[in-house]
């Protein structure tokens, strides 16, 4: 028997508990990432920052920009529902590559 994940873990101890094949190229990408897009210019809460469990979307207030850290990606899908501007790009990875879940 798989011991339980302890609760109120950390995001990146529970991340810890994962396995990944990561991918050689992003599954995720924004459709625009120029100093125009609506994350800069439009979006002030920046959903995808705050409500990814697996801190994928990372904003950077000096370049003015979000990284996205796909390697990071629990495949939830919350993110293809989350951005108000429909500015986030996200695919399933290629056959074999992504997350490999331990406890179910």
């Amino acid at each position: 028997m798989k011991p339980e994940p302890k609760v109120g873990m950390t995001v990146e101890a529970k991340l810890g508990t994962l396995e990944w094949k990561k991918a050689p190229e992003s599954h995720i990408s924004l459709r625009d990432s120029s100093p125009q897009a609506p994350c800069v210019v439009k979006c002030q809460d920046k959903p995808c920052v705050t409500v990814c469990p697996a801190k994928v979307y990372e904003w950077e207030a000096e370049h003015k920009k979000v990284v996205v850290n796909y390697e990071n990606c629990i495949e939830c899908g919350a993110c293809r529902m989350l951005c108000p501007y429909d500015n986030i790009i996200c695919d399933w990875p290629i056959g074999g590559m992504g997350v490999k879940y331990k406890y179910g």
